[in-house]
């Protein structure tokens, strides 16, 4: 597509090994040269998809991003094979990407409702850590033409405090995937911090402050809805975690609804939120996996998530293309409708 180029915002959702969906999605916008990125905003596994994607950028542009986010995830993949967290022969046999019947999973599934992070892990291994040094130059992010927003829950309040890119490390990062029933909460500053979901999953408003774009994509992973009631408990558990981790979003988006109705489209501020453009990428195969499988980063299933990423964005692409840069895709004015 030869068209001029067209500012635009990223907002990356968290979800664990689903983050290979988002990859593929950011590949496939990246191929498109008109297309240009002023800011991500990320939590979680959006929050590493944005900094590995600056990073890149920083040294080699598109081809750059292209290349450290490909480095990145068949980095995790490999530590993964080294996880006792594995598919059991079950699941093999019958085609599932879940770990719901593998030993370890269920053992330590088990025992996180027992004993704390502290108790199981006291000295805070996470093997991402030397993932993220070995994947990023945190030295090289400030330069990064673009801006990054990265959200983690502070512990002691519950509310999110967001990272620019003179800020942002691996214990950044970490902060913002923690879940705390897994790891240990990661101090900055003397605060501790949470995964990022719980506050802004992911956050949208210094998007539109903070860059020129007036598009913003949101990449989705949790799914919003699910036709069927949940009933075992994995369910249950399951679907609590997916509406805990999409209501701050949700509830963003109905605040940037009601401001765009009342805000002046003249100057300042008021214009910012009235030429905001909303847009959104998301695939119904998502809610196929189970919770589980968040925690499968098999090189087989993140291939699979990524090319379903790909899929998602081109399709998005040949359907709204000619959309970006002219009106918004994402109906945010339904969410008023539902308050």
């Amino acid at each position: 597509m030869n068209r001029s180029p067209v500012l635009i915002d990223l907002a990356l959702q968290g979800g664990g090994s689903h983050g290979a969906f988002t990859w593929g999605v950011l590949e496939r916008l990246l191929e498109e040269p008109w297309l240009q990125i002023a800011g991500i905003s990320g939590t979680s596994a959006g929050a590493m998809n944005a900094a590995v994607l600056a990073d890149g950028w920083t040294e080699g542009g598109a081809a750059g991003a292209h290349e450290a986010m490909d480095k990145y995830w068949r980095s995790v993949s490999r530590a993964a094979e080294f996880s006792p967290l594995q598919r059991s022969p079950l699941d093999h046999l019958m085609g599932r990407w879940s770990l719901d019947t593998s030993p370890a999973y269920v053992f330590t599934d088990l025992m996180s409702r027992v004993l704390s992070p502290y108790d199981l892990n006291p000295l805070g291994f996470n093997p991402l850590r030397e993932i993220l040094a070995r994947a990023i130059d945190f030295e090289r992010l400030p330069g990064s033409p673009i801006k990054l927003f990265i959200t983690a829950t502070r512990v002691r309040t519950g509310r999110g405090r967001i990272f620019r890119n003179a800020e942002i490390n691996a214990d950044v990062l970490l902060a913002s995937a923690c879940l705390p029933t897994m790891f240990r909460a990661i101090e900055i500053d003397g605060e501790p911090y949470w995964d990022g979901g719980y506050a802004g999953n992911p956050t949208i408003t210094p998007l539109v402050r903070e860059t020129d774009a007036h598009d913003t994509i949101i990449v989705q992973i949790n799914p919003t809805e699910r036709a069927e009631q949940p009933r075992t408990a994995a369910e249950i558990l399951n679907r609590l975690n997916e509406i805990s981790f999409n209501s701050p979003l949700a509830k963003e988006l109905r605040m940037i609804a009601l401001l765009r109705q009342v805000a002046d489209p003249g100057t300042g501020e008021g214009a910012r939120w009235a030429r905001m453009k909303t847009h959104r990428i998301k695939s119904d195969m998502l809610a196929t996996f189970g919770a589980s499988s968040k925690l499968n980063a098999e090189w087989a299933f993140v291939s699979k998530l990524r090319e379903e990423g790909r899929r998602a964005a081109n399709e998005f692409l040949d359907t709204h293309g000619a959309d970006l840069g002219v009106r918004s895709t994402a109906d945010l004015d339904i969410l008023l409708a539902e308050c």
